[in-house]
Parts: structure tokens; C-alpha cells; sequence
């Protein structure tokens, strides 16, 4: 009854360029529908309470977590939420397709975020943290079942980043968003921790932008609005965008951040200890896979060694990531003092 509710509001309120829930092309096995939740509502539930979603909150968003303030997996997602669906209110589309989106984009990043990611890469010859979250919500979720999640969910998640692109609006917001939010915080996060000083940043990229991370954040928006509105009304080509103005500082600040921040002295320094660990793991999980968790090993007569180690070690936070190779490296004698 509910759910109906709201599908006629969507219809009779929501852009006719929108992703309407009733028009979903539905999931890979066919369920009984929520009489209260929308298809869409009922997938952003199901990521919110996944273990993959729990575990956010502990995997590198860019510095390896050393302060409360500093931004994890979780808190950007959260983020890239709040600002998508924002946008995704005032254009009138689907904000409860943005929110599923959004929350499940980076289900598949490994600990210690992109480190980790290009570790698995080199080790596999393919890994992208975007076919990985689709891997986490299609199969491992739910000790294999997966979370059965909509098409437009599935498709905006896996086409978040890289060349491919959503073919849905919400998608498609949540694909810039995503870029948007990290160049904002990862300034925020560069400055709280002494890396940069504002004045570091090209004065013509903050006087376009702004010179705080709400001005930043706002200015993104707006412009974001203002511009994809002029595309809506021309019912042509219609595609999430942004001015020429804004875009250009957009790409100068990203090139900013990868010269001083992401590939920076300490981002170096951190990424080399992440890799260490990493690439160990790996090689010692597929050396010894007797060893791996219960459930992982279950996997192994199904699936190749390669793609369980390779799950397995995706799905670790940074923390256990740290003492599982401590365990695997470090000597603890027990009963020492008894010897003593």
C-alpha cells in the first residue's frame, strides 16, 4: 500500500527524465515486492546493513588512519550521499536511486584504499574496485548469496568510475559526485593534517571554487544544478554537467591534488608500507590456503585460489589487515615468563 504511495508521487512529481521505481528492470531472481519500501529503498536497506557496508569504517580513504578527524571509506560515502542526493532533490530525480547508489559505490575498495587496489591489480593482471563492488553486492554478500540488488542499482555501482557510464540520470549524478566529494575533503583532510597550507593552492582555483570546504562544496553544487537544469529544459542530450568555468578548475585542482597529495612524499611513504603488507598477504594466502577464514575456504573448491585470496584479502579493513600480517610475520611465545 505504501510502496504504491509513493510510486505515484514519482510519477506525478518526479522529473519525466527520472528513473521511476515501478519502471525498474527489475533484479537477476525475481522476489515478492516490500508492500511499504520501494525497489530502490529496499536496496539502499540492504547495503546500509551489509557487513561490506560495517566495514567502510575501517579502510583508507587516502591517509592510513591515524587521526578520528581524518576521512575513511565510510565517511565518504556518506558524504558523496548527502551532496548526490541534495543535487539529485533540486533536478527532481529518483533520491532514493541516488542514496542505493551511493552508499554501495565503493563496497569492493580494498584496505588501504587505491594502494591496496593497485597492489591487487599488479599481483592478478585485473582488479578494479568497481567490479569488485558488484562482486561483493551480486555474490559474496550473505555468505554467497548476494544482496540481489536492482538493475540501476548494479549499473550505477559498477559504473561509478572508469570509462564506462551509467544509463540512468541518478547514476550518472553519483559518478561526478563521487569525484567532486574526494577533491573537496582531501583538501580539508591535507590541511588538518599539515600536509598542505591553503595558500599552497593555486590562488585562481580558489577564487573560481572558494577558499573553505563548504564555499568549495557549494559552488559545486550550484553550478552543477544551474547547468544540468539548462539541459533538462532543452529535453536534448540530457546529461549531468557543469560549467565550462567550474569544470576547468575542477581538472586543475585534481591535478593539483595528484602532484601533492596523492602521489606526495608521505602518501609515498604510507602507500609503500600498505603495499609491503598487502602483496604479502596475498602471496602467503595463496601459499598456505588452509589458512584462510572458514568461509573463504569454503570457497576455494568452487572458485579459483586466486579470485578467493583476492576476495578475501579486498574485504579486510586496514586494522586487520595490520594484525593479520603481524600474526603472520611477528614471533609471540606464549607462556614466556613461565620460562623465565
Amino acid at each position: 500500500m505504501y510502496r504504491k504511495e509513493t510510486e505515484t508521487f514519482e510519477k506525478y512529481n518526479l522529473s519525466p527524465f527520472a528513473q521511476l521505481s515501478e519502471e525498474s528492470k527489475g533484479r537477476q531472481v525475481v522476489e515478492e515486492e516490500c508492500d511499504i519500501r520501494t525497489c530502490y529503498q529496499k536496496d539502499r536497506d540492504r547495503i546500509i546493513h551489509s557487513e561490506s557496508f560495517r566495514k567502510l569504517k575501517g579502510k583508507t580513504q587516502v591517509y592510513i588512519i591515524k587521526y578520528d578527524s581524518f576521512r575513511t571509506r565510510l565517511t565518504h560515502t556518506l558524504e558523496v550521499s548527502q551532496i548526490a542526493r541534495t543535487i539529485a532533490r533540486a533536478l527532481k530525480l529518483n533520491e532514493d536511486l541516488v542514496e542505493a547508489i551511493a552508499l554501495g559505490h565503493d563496497l569492493g575498495h580494498t584496505c588501504f584504499g587505491h594502494s591496496g587496489e593497485e597492489v591487487l591489480n599488479r599481483l592478478t593482471g585485473h582488479f578494479k574496485h568497481n567490479e569488485q563492488s558488484l562482486r561483493v553486492i551480486d555474490v559474496l554478500e550473505r555468505e554467497g548469496k548476494g544482496l540481489n540488488l536492482t538493475m540501476e542499482v548494479r549499473d550505477g555501482i559498477l559504473n561509478h568510475t572508469g570509462e564506462g557510464i551509467p544509463f540512468t540520470l541518478e547514476g550518472k549524478l553519483v559518478k561526478l559526485i563521487d569525484r567532486v566529494t574526494y577533491l573537496c575533503h582531501d583538501i580539508q583532510d591535507s590541511i588538518s593534517a599539515g600536509i598542505l597550507r591553503k595558500d599552497d593552492i593555486p590562488r585562481d582555483i580558489l577564487e573560481v571554487l572558494g577558499d573553505t570546504h563548504s564555499l568549495r562544496v557549494n559552488t559545486f553544487v550550484h553550478d552543477i544544478i544551474k547547468e544540468t537544469k539548462k539541459q533538462l529544459e532543452k529535453e536534448e542530450d540530457i546529461i549531468i554537467t557543469q560549467s565550462h568555468v567550474v569544470y576547468e578548475k575542477m581538472s586543475k585542482l585534481r591535478e593539483f591534488m595528484f602532484k601533492n597529495v596523492y602521489n606526495g612524499e608521505l602518501c609515498t611513504v604510507e602507500k609503500e608500507k600498505a603495499t609491503y603488507i598487502v602483496e604479502f598477504l596475498y602471496k602467503y594466502f595463496i601459499n598456505y590456503p588452509n589458512l584462510l577464514p572458514e568461509l573463504y575456504l569454503k570457497s576455494v573448491n568452487g572458485e579459483n585460489l586466486n579470485r578467493v585470496v583476492t576476495d578475501f584479502i579486498a574485504m579486510c579493513t586496514d586494522s586487520y589487515a595490520i594484525k593479520l600480517f603481524q600474526n603472520k610475520v611477528i614471533p609471540f611465545p606464549e607462556n614466556i615468563n613461565s620460562k623465565m
